[in-house]
């Protein structure tokens, strides 16, 4: 299992691919894998042939994984894409922007 610093509901932007620059919130987190889902961005298509749930058959899009090395935090107080690092403090572990210095955790 890889070390995860990207949790679902973070707002994060793209910094390779073919949505280089677009920004998200993260779905789903895939921590065996390394990968996430954001939503709006990563968009792939799926063929339906006709059935009985979709008569008509058609074209399904949805967000697919994308690689968490190829997304980073955007920090809610700088609003610019980071690095985080750890910060222990009363028994708790606090994610801080490496930019600003202040938690991500906060406004979300």
């Amino acid at each position: 299992m890889i070390k995860l610093k990207i949790k679902k509901d973070d707002n994060v932007m793209v910094i390779a691919g073919k949505d280089k620059g677009k920004t998200g919130t993260v779905d789903k987190v895939y921590g065996a894998d390394g990968k996430v889902v954001v939503l709006g961005v990563n968009i792939a298509k799926r063929h339906l042939k006709p059935s009985k749930k979709s008569p008509q058959g058609g074209i399904m899009e949805f967000p697919a994984k994308l690689d968490i090395s190829n997304v980073m935090i955007v920090c809610p107080n700088c609003q610019k894409p980071t690095r985080v690092e750890y910060k222990i403090t009363d028994k708790t572990k606090l994610r801080i922007c490496k930019k600003c210095h202040e938690s991500v955790e906060g406004a979300k």
